[in-house]
């Protein structure tokens, strides 16, 4: 009995650290973004995020209705703004409701480094439930590889939930992509935005229902936790 504790203590202690890990990553990513940022006219450049993805990055809530505004991607445009005051930053959404991965990879160059993003994120892992762990793989991959070539920093976002899945299961679908998509950063030495965990940690203390607008897409809560972690690439040394 005594052993399993110490296994369990150890377990926790190496979670810890890891998480710990991802934390200090996402403080020192986007290092050559924020310098950017900090720039003021006439020396400052416009910076680009770009939001690749499906229909939650898009702004649906409940749907047909988007809600564009109250979504990630311009929660964190917001968020950024507020402490980079002199920065010319768009906020890009190049996702498409109902699109999964491999649909996103063949339309990449023409329809996402045509903006020159400086930092691109891609969510589609909702949707890839429908081609599976491998393909879905081949074409993060590709978006990734594409992406690092062009000089564009990434960073990968695990789903939001859906409440049709036990979101504490590590056999569900979603827990399954989240794992790939966690080695898929490491493998790349590219950022993470874990937002399945985070969901995770919600939903061991709260009913998760209320960061739903509908079983598969998350309402302005919702948004605002993604937004939040997110905005922790940005945060860290800012003067």
């Amino acid at each position: 009995m005594k052993y399993k504790y110490n296994v369990l203590i150890i377990m926790l202690l190496l979670a810890h650290g890891v998480f710990a890990q991802e934390k200090d990553d996402a403080c020192n990513y986007l290092d050559s973004v924020k310098s950017e940022l900090k720039k003021t006219w006439p020396d400052n450049k416009t910076v680009n995020l770009v939001f690749h993805g499906h229909s939650v990055p898009s702004g649906y809530f409940k749907t047909p209705k988007v809600h564009t505004l109250e979504s990630y991607p311009y929660k964190t445009l917001k968020e950024v703004k507020q402490i980079y005051t002199h920065a010319v930053v768009n906020s890009i959404t190049t996702s498409i409701g109902g699109e999964h991965s491999e649909q996103g990879e063949k339309r990449f160059k023409e329809d996402v480094l045509v903006h020159r993003p400086d930092v691109l994120f891609i969510d589609y892992a909702l949707n890839d439930r429908n081609i599976g762990l491998e393909r879905a793989k081949i074409a993060w991959e590709k978006m990734i590889v594409k992406a690092k070539a062009y000089g564009t920093k990434v960073i990968l976002i695990t789903p939001t939930p859906d409440v049709k899945e036990d979101i504490l299961s590590p056999k569900s679908e979603l827990s399954k992509h989240s794992r790939q998509i966690r080695d898929l950063a490491k493998k790349h030495e590219i950022g993470l935005v874990d937002s399945y965990r985070l969901f995770q940690k919600i939903a061991e203390k709260e009913d998760i229902k209320t960061y739903m607008a509908q079983s598969n897409h998350i309402n302005e809560k919702g948004h605002k936790v993604v937004a939040d972690a997110i905005f922790d690439f940005f945060r860290k040394d800012y003067n």
